[in-house]
């Protein structure tokens, strides 16, 4: 058996690759997106040294995105998806039609005819799946309003380039043969294309809103974990090539309806926990695959219609969507989030780029910039991002005000508890029963509602960011408890707790003696490691006198 074969290879250059930038950036605070990229572009083919697979890569993402959308249906909900269509559905229209005609009236300065820059337009105008929803989960705030917003928006940006690929063959024939061509030529497959989608909501809502759960269901009763982390990638997959071998739905669009199906099940956050190593490792992999179509050449050779065409992207089409929003009577907040999140380009614009290539009604240049608009506008995505939600349109002495509040109500002194799992439960209720007031900090959301039905006050969010622990009230916290099982985790909400109280009381839990090494390091004096506890009380109960009147 040969040891070389081209998957093997490009599965390992691209995680090795995108560890080592990754790591790079974070030391240089820089966002890990950005070092995924630039792994791209050295295992890239146009760069020397070692050329992964570009086509085998980009299958490998595609995993990535339907992983993605699947988690993200998960915390979705029909009614969130039915609850934002009066913004989303006008608003994506509006963006789309905006970018598009900007692209056009590049495409005209540069001499293309108006097929070639409604193509160019249209792929500047769809913002990438992985990217936007990396963004609204980096800062929690896929399950606030402007976060279901961004999401309905671009499910319907993802309906309207399914309806762009079916017509986009359609209208070169057109273009090429205007005498053969009717409106019959374009209202036909529109039709199929329509009929086709929604064949594919009405099975899922009502084949798959009964199959999928009982499936699951019947699997958990079987008690192996394994067959039902198995089931949940079957059903994450399996939906996602039915729906596009099928139905002629994007990969995306279906496992997101998988998802949505399956999260109104009590099995949905299990269902998270086990797809969540496989989603983050193959959204890396999408950010490599894009990466490895950059032709730095591009910068030199075409510099001012790239750097148009990027403007495009961050600027043309993120001002439409924020006085689209304002104009639907929601806050600046919502609008600039809205915004931000679309200010970059990724999947659907690349598969345009290549279909308009090879069907000849576009250049070898603009699919060029189009992939260079990309690149940039994903590595700058971030960044703009952080400084949009930073600033949130405040002025600085708004910001200087708000700095200055008060801290947020609460008790005069409290516990502050992170984590409300199995131990975090047990200390919780321990604490009542002492008297003791609490604050509670649990990053899922279903999570902290029980915990609040169960009368603590909880907070939803990280605490490794420091406006949740500000939130908790940690500067009136007598100590913190951090009942979270990864410990190397618990080290870095203790780091940034010290940054924000030098002087607070940290117990930490772990779960090994590489944890408690790792804390050790941290000046953290109280970890407690659950196997110490159970041997030393196992040890006591073996070393003490038996009972009298037994043998």
């Amino acid at each position: 058996m040969p040891h070389y074969t081209p998957l093997i290879a490009t599965i390992v250059a691209g995680f090795t690759v995108a560890f080592f930038m990754g790591a790079i950036a974070m030391r240089l605070r820089v966002s890990p997106i950005a070092g995924y990229l630039i792994a791209g572009v050295i295992v890239g083919p146009f760069t020397p040294g070692f050329v992964a697979d570009s086509n085998l890569a980009n299958e490998l993402a595609e995993i990535g995105v339907i992983l993605l959308m699947f988690g993200v249906g998960l915390h979705f909900s029909l009614k969130d998806l039915l609850d934002v269509r009066k913004i989303a559905v006008p608003g994506a229209i509006g963006q789309i039609a905006a970018a598009t005609l900007l692209g056009m009236g590049l495409a005209w300065g540069m001499g293309w005819d108006p097929l070639a820059g409604f193509v160019f337009g249209l792929a500047l105008s769809v913002a990438s799946t992985v990217v936007l929803l990396r963004a609204l989960q980096a800062r929690d705030l896929v399950q606030t309003e402007r976060g279901r917003i961004a999401v309905g928006w671009l499910i319907v940006e993802d309906l309207v380039m399914v309806l762009a690929l079916v017509l986009l063959p359609v209208l070169a024939g057109m273009s090429k043969n205007p005498a053969g061509s009717s409106a019959a030529a374009i209202v036909w497959p529109l039709g199929v294309t329509l009929i086709k989608v929604g064949g594919f909501v009405a099975f899922m809502l009502i084949v798959g809103r009964r199959l999928i759960p009982a499936a699951l269901h019947w699997v958990v009763h079987t008690g192996s974990r394994e067959l039902f982390r198995l089931a949940v990638l079957a059903i994450a997959l399996g939906v996602a090539a039915g729906s596009a071998y099928i139905f002629d739905v994007s990969f995306a669009l279906g496992a997101f309806f998988a998802g949505m199906i399956l999260g109104e099940t009590p099995l949905s956050r299990r269902a998270t926990e086990e797809t969540l190593p496989l989603r983050d490792a193959f959204a890396v992999l999408f950010f490599v695959s894009v990466g490895m179509l950059f032709d730095p050449r591009v910068v030199i050779e075409q510099p001012l219609p790239l750097l148009a065409t990027v403007a495009i992207i961050i600027l043309g089409k993120s001002i439409a969507a924020f006085f689209i929003v304002r104009a639907f009577g929601h806050q600046s907040k919502t609008a600039l989030t809205i915004a931000a999140s679309l200010a970059q380009i990724g999947e659907f614009s690349f598969i345009l780029a290549t279909l308009g290539t090879t069907l000849g009604i576009l250049p070898a240049d603009a699919r060029d910039l189009i992939l260079a608009g990309a690149i940039f506008s994903i590595f700058l995505n971030p960044f703009l991002f952080s400084y949009i939600l930073r600033n949130n349109g405040k002025t600085a002495d708004e910001e200087a005000d708000e700095a200055a509040d008060p801290a947020p109500p609460g008790p005069a002194s409290h516990v502050l508890l992170i984590g409300y799992g199995r131990v975090g439960k047990r200390l919780a209720a321990g604490l009542r029963a002492n008297g003791e007031a609490l604050v509670l900090i649990e990053e899922d959301e279903e999570t902290a509602a029980a915990a609040a039905r169960d009368g603590h006050e909880a907070i939803h969010g990280n605490a490794t960011d420091k406006r949740v622990l500000k939130s908790a009230g940690i500067d009136r916290a007598t100590s913190l408890l951090i009942a979270i099982p990864e410990g190397f985790d618990g080290g870095v909400i203790a780091e940034k707790a010290r940054s924000l109280r030098p002087d607070i009381h940290l117990i930490i839990r772990a779960h090994s003696d590489a944890e408690v090494a790792h804390l050790r390091k941290l000046d953290v004096a109280d970890i407690v490691m659950g196997e110490d506890e159970l041997a030393a009380k196992m040890l006591s109960l073996a070393v003490q006198p038996a009972p009298s009147g037994t043998t």
